[in-house]
């Protein structure tokens, strides 16, 4: 059962979800059925050439990795 990213089409929030099957869940902020799922990024924890983790966007409009808040891994340490 993965964890998807989602956004609400009415209130612009984004939250990520467990899902069970193809529905797309209700939005947590405003209550609103009107989601859609979010291109997911991934981060890559280990070593690299630059000594640090590397986090790759999947081309979407943010940045960084799920955990990241407001598109950008500094705000989450990755």
């Amino acid at each position: 059962m993965p964890i998807y990213e989602y956004a609400c089409d009415k209130c612009g929030k984004e939250f990520e979800e467990l899902v069970f099957d193809d529905s797309a869940p209700a939005c947590p902020h405003c209550g609103s059925g009107e989601t859609h799922k979010l291109m997911s990024c991934c981060c890559v924890h280990g070593s690299t050439s630059g000594g640090g983790d590397s986090c790759a966007t999947g081309g979407g409009s943010g940045g960084g990795c799920a955990g990241c808040s407001g598109g950008n891994c500094a705000s989450c340490g990755h």
